[in-house]
């Protein structure tokens, strides 16, 4: 298992990123969380099995349709025992 930490910057507010991310961690089958941040970048912590978190990892690094990714940032990160995959609000 592994759980990472990702910012995400470029066009990625306002484009539907984080519920298509929702829906691909879902789809995948890890948890964690995603929220936009007040600088607008959007951040999250991704959570499963090594393959799972690779490819959701693969598919952030380009978002869904209308979404711009100019850069990430990915670290690894304490497991927080989620069960599910959330949305949550600005941080």
């Amino acid at each position: 298992m592994r759980s990472v930490h990702v910012v995400v910057v470029g066009r990625v507010q306002g484009v539907g990123y984080r519920y298509s991310l929702r829906l691909e961690a879902e789809r995948y089958g890890v948890t964690g969380w995603v929220r936009n941040r007040t600088d607008d970048s959007v951040e999250a912590v991704v959570e499963g099995a090594d393959e799972a978190v690779d490819a959701v990892l693969a598919w952030m690094a380009s978002g869904p349709p209308g979404a711009r990714v100019d850069a990430s940032r990915t670290t690894e990160a304490q497991r927080s025992g989620a069960t599910a995959f959330e949305v949550r609000d600005t941080a």
